[in-house]
């Protein structure tokens, strides 16, 4: 009788486990935010600084304003220049400022 209660108490651990949900795969997570934006400086190594530029409604008046925002950016070839156009996509952190890479330069 012991032997079947635990035959049965087996399989039934079994069935749960097969029942459980799949933990998600490394390659289903968010996608990263990424920005346009013009080089404001390079005199950093390996760092630039970009400047955004996003045209927002003012939440009273519903006037566009543009609101201007600085990202300090990772550049590891140090291909960017000031006055260049690039575009910068989220990371981990990288140090105190920096949030965000370089993906490409599309405009010298």
């Amino acid at each position: 009788m012991a032997e079947q209660d635990r035959q049965s108490t087996m399989q039934a651990q079994a069935a749960s486990d097969a029942q459980s949900p799949a933990l998600p795969d490394a390659d289903r997570r968010a996608s990263r935010k990424t920005r346009v934006g013009e080089v404001v400086s390079d005199r950093m190594n390996k760092t630039i600084v970009v400047r955004t530029i996003t045209r927002v409604p003012h939440p009273k008046f519903g006037k566009i304003v543009k609101q201007v925002r600085k990202f300090y950016a990772h550049d590891e070839e140090n291909k960017a220049k000031a006055g260049d156009t690039v575009r910068i996509m989220e990371t981990r952190p990288l140090s105190k400022l920096k949030r965000w890479r370089l993906v490409e330069v599309l405009q010298k």
